[in-house]
């Protein structure tokens, strides 16, 4: 109808070929178009079979049923709808398109034995698996795949149990999520679970993360359809529900259980965020001290604020448009960002203070210490602006180092901290490439077993430290380098 490629929806009733409900919609208005016949007379039970409500996205083979409104996981006793899912998958690997494949597969395998070779003098297969994009889901791969490299929190999820079986009538079915069976039973945990389980496997075929990608419509409204979206808002959204499910005992696991190993690695309680400490806070969550001086009475006012992440602006006298090989004027560096994160700054007109020894607002002055840094350092480079009439986006290089970065100088108590506690290494990198929020591409790169790879939702590819460097970053997530045995002492 609308001759649109995106997101094809083939109805199982009668074959016929729509858009999405998230493109243009036409595949919903079939639905409809075919209920109109139905309302003037009682429906029969041979008249419901042909009321075209159920259809498959073509491009990840789910179910959508729209008399539930809801993707469905249950098949029939024939086993029809794995039949077209497998006509699909043939149709799909068709000559012409399995030669292509296998073209692109000897130039990618070529080219990735060469930079074996180079870095270790031998070939050896690439073990990492990339993510199928589901319909605009790069935000979501990016971020999934930087995590996946983090391995104190990644393993924290793969080590936990398989979610428990249900009881009664429904004993020996997994817990699927339907609108039917309200959200109690989606746990973000264990679809989260299952996709690291599925990474880094040795398989070279891609994984589809789409039961993920379900619950987080489920639990996130702000990320269902087909539209791109924001990487660090969804990042932010995610540990926060994950942070939340894991205090409520989800996925077979009981709260006092994951209160207990949380806490082993938790420092400080302080840096919780709503309520008790789980394994994203211990990980992700630091403690920034907020100092307000009021100009007028000089009173100090403090206050401590538990992060997950820092977003910090590129500075305005670098926002004009450079890359690194350009010489004109100074580069900006990460350090030149999080100077202007911790300097003295004076509030402007809109910010005023309400000092409550004055007993109203006034001028003040704002600086920010951080009283306690986290085990990763997850930083977002504020890319995007808004205007007056849209969001522009700040395409101004930032140079970062991939090996310690030192955070001791920005620390409230800097003399209490251990000789290389302050010190990070870059182990992953989400960059947006295009000129909007809502368009354009995320990637990311991440470094594995002392190798980097270059994750390009089903595509990852071995790169090297040169090239990760030039990225213009979007967020960059540090690892806090372990102390040497003994460096205490020393």
């Amino acid at each position: 109808v609308c001759r649109s490629n995106k997101s094809p929806w083939v109805c199982l009733t009668c074959s016929s070929v729509h858009c999405g409900r998230y493109v243009n919609g036409h595949a919903k208005k079939h639905y409809e178009d075919a209920q109109i016949p139905m309302t003037n007379h009682k429906k029969t039970e041979k008249q419901e079979k042909v009321q075209h409500t159920v259809c498959m996205d073509c491009s990840s083979y789910s179910t959508y049923c729209y008399r539930c409104d809801d993707f469905v996981v249950n098949d029939t006793k024939l086993g029809l709808v794995q039949k077209v899912r497998e006509h699909l998958q043939n149709l799909e690997n068709s000559a012409f398109t399995s030669d292509r494949h296998r073209k692109r597969k000897l130039l990618e395998n070529s080219s990735l034995n060469s930079k074996l070779l180079k870095v270790n003098g031998s070939t050896t297969a690439l073990c990492a698996t990339g993510l199928r994009n589901l319909g605009n889901t790069c935000f979501m791969n990016a971020i999934l795949q930087s995590l996946s490299n983090i391995q104190q929190f990644c393993c924290y999820f793969k080590e936990l149990p398989a979610v428990e079986l249900r009881n009664g009538k429904t004993a020996g079915r997994r817990t699927y999520h339907t609108r039917s069976q309200g959200d109690n039973n989606v746990s973000l945990v264990e679809e989260f679970r299952k996709t690291l389980c599925a990474l880094w496997q040795g398989s070279q075929t891609a994984f589809s993360p789409e039961s993920l990608f379900y619950v987080v419509w489920k639990i996130m409204p702000n990320f269902r359809g087909y539209q791109q979206q924001d990487a660090h808002e969804f990042m932010r959204y995610l540990l926060d529900h994950l942070h939340l499910e894991l205090q409520g005992g989800f996925n077979g696991v009981s709260r006092s259980v994951i209160l207990q190993e949380s806490s082993n690695l938790s420092a400080s309680n302080k840096c919780c965020i709503n309520g008790a400490s789980t394994v994203v806070t211990a990980i992700f969550g630091g403690i920034l001290q907020n100092e307000v001086n009021c100009l007028i009475c000089g009173t100090e006012s403090r206050k401590f604020d538990p992060f997950l992440d820092l977003s910090l602006d590129i500075p305005s006298q670098f926002r004009n448009k450079r890359t690194k090989n350009q010489e004109s004027g100074p580069v900006c560096t990460l350090r030149d960002c999080l100077r202007s994160f911790t300097d003295l700054e004076e509030l402007d007109e809109t910010e005023l203070y309400m000092c409550h020894k004055c007993k109203k607002k006034q001028k003040s002055t704002k600086k920010f210490w951080i009283q306690k840094l986290p085990k990763v350092l997850c930083l977002h480079l504020k890319r995007f602006h808004w205007t007056a009439y849209l969001r522009n986006k700040v395409d101004t290089y930032v140079e970062f180092p991939l090996r310690g970065l030192d955070m001791k100088c920005y620390l409230l108590e800097p003399e209490n901290s251990g000789p290389e506690s302050c010190l990070y290494d870059l182990v992953a990198v989400v960059v947006h490439h295009g000129s909007g929020v809502g368009s354009g591409h995320y990637t990311a790169y991440a470094a594995h077993e002392g190798r980097w790879f270059h994750f390009n939702d089903s595509t990852v590819t071995l790169t090297d430290e040169e090239t990760v460097g030039k990225a213009k970053a979007y967020i960059l997530f540090y690892v806090e380098r372990q102390a040497k045995p003994g460096a205490e002492k020393l």
